[in-house]
Order: structure tokens, then sequence, then C-alpha cells
């Protein structure tokens, strides 16, 4: 099943302004609230299908992308593909409420319900973690799978997470009677404002631990490393940040843990330059063979290709190997690879070298003949970026 447009599930223009898509959010948050409609299952959906519009759409970067790629573009058609969420790390129909309560909270957390269990509870968050991954050019062009060990918080074994010691369980916080907030009324000179903010005895989470594991100090989290499969799709770049959703630090007493952020470095090629999806080669050849025309090899992605050098071919020439370069990101065809031809002129010539070259400069054929068919070096750098 296809997935609907972004803009047309929140309801707003492609022009639509930050707040435009907050504001058309908020409405839709408020339609399809699981707490207005209990036990919906098609509300729950629209609801969940809204959120991943909004994580999209609210984010510059990654809505740029999706304006750029479409959905190919935020990695949301791919979530379920086996842990890469595209660039977003997130799909909204494949995450729980909590997640979506703990991310957007801040959106809609004023419309008077609660989390999808417990109004108003705060739902713990685990920071994220960013690495850097060093690619090849061959790693680049056909994807890879990494193994990368991280050093990351992890849920308490001891407890399992719940901070709780062994036996011991937990209390309805006195301060906040379970709701994790607390509401305070002040007096001003325009009369009394009430504000609600997370009770500072329980932090947000309604309920207090009557032991501590000893094991985590009652936080849920210890530190740890694992080993994590990373999927990289082909014709990722330089800079490019992917991310993998549940996947960063685990979350204090058993909460959404944070994502991990995968920041792409690629490793420079000995022989191909980069530029977009192509990628270029300088190749020098003497005179002699310029004039006389032969044969060359040229590294490609997958080994090396053999190129015909016409006899007559000019210094500056650039030939075009189609579909040799590198592919776009989960779009279909290839860039090129770009040979510029460099003719060696020699240095250091012997005597006799001097005095051959001299008799064939007197030839009529060793006059320059410049023709109107010849391209000028700016008509070659536009035909490079056509």
């Amino acid at each position: 099943m296809s997935k609907r447009d972004f803009y047309e599930i929140l309801g707003v223009s492609k022009g639509a302004t930050e707040d435009e898509i907050k504001k058309a959010y908020r409405q839709k948050a408020l339609q399809y609230h699981p707490d207005r409609n209990p036990g919906d299952k098609s509300s729950e959906d629209k609801f969940k299908e809204a959120a991943e519009a909004y994580e999209v759409l609210s984010d510059a970067q990654k809505r740029q992308r999706y304006d750029q790629f479409g959905h190919s573009g935020v990695g949301s058609s791919a979530a379920s593909d086996g842990g890469m969420g595209g660039f977003g790390g997130f799909s909204g129909q494949h995450m729980n409420m909590e997640d979506i309560f703990s991310r957007f909270g801040d959106v809609f957390g004023d419309m008077g319900f609660g989390g999808g269990g417990g109004f108003g509870r705060q739902v713990n968050r685990g920071t994220n973690l960013r690495i850097k991954l060093k690619l090849t050019l061959q790693e680049i062009a056909n994807g890879t799978e990494k193994k990368i060990k991280v050093h990351r918080q992890t849920g308490c074994k001891e407890c399992r997470g719940t901070g709780a010691a062994k036996g011991s369980g937990f209390d309805t916080c006195n301060t906040c009677h379970g709701s994790g907030y607390v509401n305070r009324v002040q007096r001003t000179f325009i009369g009394q404002i009430q504000t609600t903010s997370p009770c500072p005895t329980c932090h947000g989470e309604g309920k207090i631990i009557r032991e501590k594991c000893k094991a985590c100090h009652g936080q849920g989290i210890t530190n740890g490393e694992d080993v994590i499969s990373v999927k990289i799709p082909a014709g990722v770049e330089d800079g490019m940040q992917l991310s993998m959703g549940g996947q960063g630090n685990a979350a204090p007493h058993g909460g959404v843990p944070g994502d991990l952020i995968i920041l792409i470095e690629e490793i420079e090629d000995e022989h191909l330059k980069r530029n977009g999806v192509n990628l270029y080669y300088d190749h020098y050849i003497n005179f002699i063979d310029a004039a006389l025309g032969t044969q060359i090899e040229v590294p490609t992605i997958d080994g090396k290709a053999k190129v015909k050098i016409d006899a007559g071919t000019q210094g500056g020439t650039i030939l075009r190997l189609k579909g040799k370069g590198l592919p776009r990101v989960n779009q279909y065809g290839k860039g090129d690879i770009l040979v510029n031809v460099n003719v060696w002129t020699p240095q250091n010539l012997t005597s006799e070298e001097k005095k051959t070259l001299e008799n064939l400069k007197k030839s009529p054929s060793f006059t320059p003949k410049p023709s109107k068919k010849d391209k000028s070096f700016i008509d070659r750098i536009r035909e490079i970026f056509e």
C-alpha cells in the first residue's frame, strides 16, 4: 500500500510555514487522540500517520530531503527493512504511543490529554548517540553492512531496567498522586494563573521506588558495550547522517531509548575523485599516442575498463563512461565516470630528441589547425555539469 503525501495528511500546502505545520498537527492530534477515540484502531493509525508526517515536516533538513526525494528520501517506506529507519529513524506506523508522546508532548501536551496511559505522565527518553563511520568508495557504491562496537547505556540486567531492587516495587507518588504533574496557582496583577509542571518528587513518573537497585543505584541503566549491525544504503555521501531509531542510550526506568546517529565519512580514493554521483579521473598520455591513437585502462569501482583514444585526440578531451559512477540514495540510475585526457609534454629532452622534433616541427601536420567543431574549455565544463 503506497504511503500518503505528508502535506496531504496534515492538510497544508508545500509552502506552509513552521507554525502552520505545527498548528495543523495539533488539530489532527486532537481529532484522532486515543483518549478521544478509545478502542478505535482507525483513529490510532491516523494519529500515528499524522505524527510521522509532523516528524518529517517539522525538521528543516528532513523536509528538504522529502521535498526532493519523496518518502525514499526520509526512509519512511523502508522503516521495516531490518533496522535502519532511513534518515529519520522513525516510522509513525511502527512506533508505540509512548514514543510519540515523548517526542511531541510539547505540541499537544496542553490539550488536557494524558500520555496514552495516565494523565500527563512523563515518559523518560534516552539520549542519542553519535558515531563516525568511515566507508570506502566501493562500500558506498554497493551499499554495505557493518558490525560496529558501541559503548552506550543499557537497561540494568539486575533490575531489568526498573531501578527497583529485587523483591521491591513502587509506591504512588504522594506529591502528584500518580499523575506525574503538579499544578501551581500564582497570583499576579492580572489575576490568578495556573501552571502545570512535572512533579519535583517523582520527576514526572508518578511513582516512587521503595528500595533502589544497588547495581544501577535506582536509575535502571548501566554502562555497557554492544555490537550492532548497521545497514548502509548505496550512494551515501560524506557528511550525511543516518539514524537508527531506538539504538541509542537506554532511558531511566524502562523508558524510550534514544537514537543512534551515524555520521558518514568517505575515505578518499587513490584514483577517482567524487562530485555527487559522478566520478572524475585524470589520465596522461604522451603526444605520440595522442596523435596515433591508443587504448588506455581506466579504474572503475568494479575494476578496470579499457577505453579507446582516437587518433588526433586533443589535450583536455573528456571521455564519459556512462553508468559507471555512483547510485543515488534510494533511487534508480547511476552517475558517470568522466575521464580527463591530458597530453603530457616531454621535459629534459636529449639533443637527438630535440633534433628529431625540430625536423617534425617543419611538417604541416604539426601546425595547429583548430576546427570549429572543437569544443572550447567553457563548453567542455558546461557539458560536464549538464
